[in-house]
This record gives structure tokens, C-alpha cells and sequence, in this order.
């Protein structure tokens, strides 16, 4: 009867719920440049049009269907974490259900804050450490009233609303990490946000390298992280941890090509390498900027 009564204890004794931080997508991906003109005709040609001005800021808020792209010129965060002036993914935001009670709970499993810095009419979006020295987000604003409606000014005369191409949306983004590193992130974004490893046989797109891990999200709005570590032989230097690209779904990997191509988007095309309808990888502007799209049937 003892051990009966221990199992049944047990099978109640759930820790953790599946999505602890009431994940629901990616809200934006910021980009520091130096070369904010430069990078938004890049945007641009994607898809993205600039729909509003930060208040205070030099930051431009680009913008497809339901997806956000922010351009950071401002001050510091202009010089990235690169001596030159190549663009970088800066940060991350992600939409929960709670910011603040997803902030402490992610501190309260040991990440690391980032201060804050709200100056006058903005908002205080509490942020921790990722990946080099990029920052995670939590949003909860963002359906009805979001936190453009407080930071940015809309640009006259733009739809604030223009629609993706070819259903393009967020799919997830690709995170370069240093050698036998693959264990120690895996375990960050499962133990602080939910993260679920997919099994190896399980892949998307045309660069099935590395890890994939999931976002507990619900199934309209989930992500994905894949994590790569150096190719076999290379050095490895921690400073190159960072987000490398986006990856950005579409139902149609080659209509979408198509029409990317009209606007001037060329697409990597080798032996290895190569646009079918699993995926595509745009070429590199601005010395290492791309995307990756993948063939993600979401409505």
C-alpha cells in the first residue's frame, strides 16, 4: 500500500508546465548597423517597408504581414559587437503572456539582466543576456496595443500594415555557438523558456546542420533555434557566438523565390547549396546578412 500510494503522489507531482513563460512567437528581431539606409533598401527588397520612427531613437521599425524587423542606429548600438561596420541581429523579443513574471522567473533560473534604460515616454521592456551580446525580450504587448503604439511615431502616409510576400512569416533563427557547446545552449533555452530538442531524422530547409530545438509555443506561432557549431577542424573562437540569420516560412518555397527575384533578390546557387522546394538562402549583403527560407505550410 506504501508504494502504491508513493506512485500515485508521483504521477501528480508535475513540476514544470510545457510552457512556463506563456511563449506565443517572436514579436521582432533588431539589428545594430551603422548603415541604417543601407540596411533598410535590404529589408526593403525582402519585402519589409518602414512604418514608423522611434520616438527619441534613431531606430526604424520595418514591417511585413506579422512580421517586425527593427533597425537600431542609435548611439552605442550602432558599432554592433564588430570592429567594422557589418550589421548584426542585436536582439530578439519574444511575446508571453506576463513580461515581468516571465522576466523573473527566466532571472530566478539564472540568466543574467540587462539594466535598464528607459528614457522619457518609453516603455520598460525588461530584457536578459543571449548568445555574444545580443539581448531576449519579453513583450506582452501586442495584440490590441503594443508597444509601438508607445514607442514609435507611424510614418504619414504608409500602410502600417503591408502584407508579407507570399505569406512570408517567422520561422525561427539560426544561432552560430563554439565547439562541444551544442549541451550548454541546449540546456539555457530548455531550463529558461521551454525549449524541446527535435529528433535528429527531423530537419527543415537545406542547411540541416546542427541542432533544432522548438519553441513551446502553440502551433500558430511557434519558432525554432538552430544551433551550429564550427565545421570539424576550425578553430573555434567564443567571441563568434552570436545570431547569425532568419529564417522566415513560406508555403511556397519557389513561388516565393520568384517573386523575391523580381524585386532583386538573388539566391545562393551551388553544388552544395541550392533553392528547391524544401528551401532557399539568399545571397549576403552587407557583409553577412541573409535570410533562409523554409517550406512551412502555417496558414
Amino acid at each position: 500500500m506504501k508504494n502504491t500510494l508513493q506512485t500515485s503522489t508521483d504521477r501528480e507531482a508535475i513540476t514544470e508546465p510545457a510552457n512556463p513563460l506563456g511563449l506565443d512567437g517572436l514579436e521582432f528581431i533588431e539589428y545594430a548597423t551603422a548603415r541604417p539606409q543601407a540596411l533598410g533598401q535590404v529589408l526593403e527588397s525582402m519585402g519589409f517597408r518602414p512604418v514608423a520612427r522611434h520616438r527619441s531613437r534613431e531606430v526604424l521599425l520595418y514591417r511585413q504581414g506579422d512580421i517586425n524587423i527593427i533597425v537600431n542606429a542609435h548611439g552605442q548600438a550602432a558599432a554592433g559587437d564588430e570592429a567594422d561596420d557589418r550589421p548584426v541581429i542585436a536582439a530578439v523579443a519574444l511575446r508571453v503572456r506576463d513580461a515581468a513574471a516571465a522576466y523573473r522567473r527566466a532571472l530566478d533560473r539564472g540568466a543574467w539582466a540587462v539594466p535598464s534604460r528607459v528614457e522619457v515616454m518609453e516603455l520598460n521592456i525588461p530584457a536578459i543576456h543571449g548568445v555574444g551580446t545580443s539581448r531576449i525580450y519579453f513583450v506582452d504587448r501586442y495584440d490590441r496595443f503594443s508597444i509601438y503604439d508607445v514607442d514609435f511615431v507611424p510614418i504619414p502616409g504608409v500602410d502600417a500594415r503591408p502584407p508579407a510576400v507570399a505569406g512570408l512569416h517567422f520561422f525561427g533563427v539560426v544561432q552560430y555557438i563554439g565547439n562541444d557547446r551544442t549541451e550548454d545552449w541546449t540546456e539555457f533555452y530548455r531550463e529558461l523558456f521551454g525549449f524541446v530538442e527535435l529528433p535528429a531524422e527531423q530537419r527543415f530547409g537545406i542547411l540541416p546542420k546542427g541542432r533544432i530545438l522548438r519553441s513551446p509555443c502553440p502551433a500558430g506561432s511557434r519558432f525554432y533555434i538552430q544551433l551550429i557549431e564550427p565545421e570539424a577542424g576550425v578553430l573555434d573562437v567564443e567571441d563568434d557566438e552570436a545570431l547569425q540569420r532568419v529564417g522566415l516560412g513560406t508555403a511556397d518555397v519557389l513561388a516565393t523565390v520568384a517573386e523575391l527575384g523580381k524585386r532583386g533578390v538573388e539566391f545562393v546557387e551551388s553544388r552544395g547549396v541550392h533553392t528547391e522546394d524544401r528551401g532557399a538562402l539568399t545571397r549576403s549583403w552587407l557583409g553577412g546578412i541573409s535570410f533562409e527560407l523554409v517550406h512551412d505550410a502555417r496558414a
